[in-house]
C-alpha cells in the first residue's frame, strides 16, 4: 500500500474520512498539490523553519506530505529575510475532512472555497461536486499562480479568483456553501449576503487572544439574523486584513505595578479556557518574553491591546511585589483575571458550547449554551 493510500486508510479507520468524501481523496491526493519547497519548523534555524525541497530531500518532502499534519508552504507572505512566519499552508487531512463534513455539501450544491492555497480543498469540491460548482478565491498572485498550475495538471478546473476573499465573489453568487481555510474574526457582510438563506458558512475564527474555534453558521432568511456554533478547535492562519497586531514592547515606565492574584500558567490552562478569556478580552493579544533584565532570569507574559494598554506578569515569583506591570486606559492583566474568573464560575465551558449571531446589520455578538445568554 502507497502513502497515500495508507493515510486514507488510518483517516478511515479513525472515522475521521467518511464514505461521502473518500473518493473525492482518492481523485485528488494532497501530493498533487504541495508546492516541491516546504517549510518544517526547526528550533535551530534563525527564522524556525528549515527549507526542504522536493529535489534534494524527497524522502523527508514525502514523509510531511503524506503524513496527518500540516505542511507549511509558505513564511512571511513569500519574502526573503522575513522573522518566520508561517503564511501559507497544506492543512491536516483529518482537519480538512472534518472541516468539509461540517460543511455538508449535497449533489447540485455551489460552493465559494475562500484561501485557495495549494489548490487541494479547491480540488477535493471539484471532484465532489464537479468543477462548475466551485468558486476559489486567493488574496495571494503568487500562491493563486501556483495552485493554478497544480490545479490544470491534476485535471480540475474550478473558477479561480484572485481578490481578497473577505470580499467573498459576488458574480458566482449566491452560493449554497462557503468554505473558508484561514481564520476570521468577524465574519464578512459580503459572505452572509453572498450565501443563500439556510446556507452553511464553515470557518475558522477566533480573537487575537486564541485564534482556536471552528464555526459552522447558517445563514437566516432575508430580514433575519443568522446562527452558528463552534465544532471544533482548530488554528488556521489569518486573513490577511484580519491579522491582529503585533505585541508591543513595554512602555518607558508602567503606571501600575504588584502581585498577581493568579498564576499566569493558569491564564493558557487549556484551549477552552484561553477561547473564552480571549472572547471577554476584546483585542488583546500576549507573547511570551525572556526577562534580561530581573536577575534570577525568567519568562514574563507580555499583552498589549494594540491601542496603547500594555501589561505584563512574570512567571516565576507571580505573587511578588513587583511581579505585574500594566499602563495605558485599560488594566489588561486583570481583564484576563477577571475573565477567567468567569470562566470558573460557569463551569469551565467548553469552546463548542460557544456561539455567534451575526445580526442583520452585520453587528456580531458570542452567546454560550444559546443565542439569548451573551457572553458579557
Amino acid at each position: 500500500m502507497d502513502m497515500h493510500a495508507q493515510l486514507l486508510a488510518d483517516l478511515a479507520e479513525a472515522g475521521a474520512l467518511g464514505e461521502e468524501w473518500r473518493g473525492a481523496f482518492e481523485r485528488a491526493p494532497r501530493s498533487a498539490f504541495v508546492p516541491d519547497t516546504v517549510w518544517a519548523p526547526d528550533e535551530d534555524a534563525p527564522t524556525g523553519y528549515r527549507r526542504i525541497t522536493r529535489a534534494d530531500e524527497p524522502d523527508e518532502w514525502w514523509a510531511l506530505v503524506n503524513a496527518n499534519g500540516v505542511v507549511v508552504t509558505q513564511v512571511d507572505d513569500g519574502i526573503e529575510g522575513g522573522p518566520g512566519v508561517a503564511t501559507s499552508s497544506a492543512s491536516m487531512p483529518s482537519l480538512v475532512a472534518d472541516m468539509l463534513h461540517h460543511l455538508d455539501v449535497r449533489d447540485g450544491h455551489s460552493v465559494l472555497d475562500v484561501g485557495t492555497g495549494t489548490g487541494w480543498t479547491s480540488a477535493l469540491l471539484c471532484a465532489r461536486l464537479g468543477d462548475d460548482q466551485v468558486t476559489t478565491v486567493e488574496v495571494d498572485p503568487a500562491v493563486a499562480a501556483e495552485a493554478a498550475l497544480r490545479l490544470g495538471a491534476a485535471g480540475f478546473s474550478p473558477r479561480r479568483v484572485v481578490a481578497d476573499g473577505l470580499a467573498g465573489w459576488s458574480y458566482a453568487a449566491p452560493y449554497d456553501r462557503i468554505h473558508s481555510t484561514a481564520a476570521v474574526r468577524r465574519v464578512p457582510c459580503a459572505w452572509i449576503e453572498q450565501t443563500r438563506p439556510g446556507g452553511v458558512i464553515v470557518t475558522p475564527w477566533g480573537t487575537p487572544y486564541a485564534n482556536a474555534g471552528l464555526l459552522r453558521l447558517v445563514v437566516g432568511e432575508p430580514g433575519e439574523p443568522s446562527y452558528g456554533r463552534f465544532v471544533g478547535n482548530v488554528s488556521f492562519m489569518w486573513m490577511r486584513a484580519q491579522r491582529p497586531h503585533a505585541v508591543t514592547g513595554p512602555p518607558d515606565a508602567a503606571d501600575h505595578q504588584g502581585p498577581s492574584p493568579m498564576d499566569p500558567d493558569l491564564a493558557l490552562e487549556d484551549v477552552n479556557a484561553a477561547f473564552a478569556i480571549g472572547l471577554r478580552v476584546p483585542g488583546v493579544r500576549y507573547e511570551h518574553v525572556w526577562d534580561e533584565a530581573d536577575p534570577s532570569g525568567t519568562y514574563r507574559m507580555q499583552l498589549s491591546d494594540g491601542a496603547g494598554s500594555w501589561a505584563s506578569v512574570r512567571y516565576a515569583g507571580w505573587d511578588g511585589e513587583d511581579a505585574v506591570h500594566q499602563s495605558g486606559p485599560r488594566r489588561l492583566w486583570d481583564e484576563i483575571v477577571s475573565a477567567r474568573l468567569w470562566w470558573l464560575e460557569e463551569g469551565k465551558p467548553d469552546l463548542c458550547r460557544f456561539g455567534v449571531t451575526i445580526g442583520i446589520d452585520g453587528a456580531q455578538s458570542v452567546w454560550l449554551d444559546d443565542p439569548g445568554t451573551a457572553v458579557p
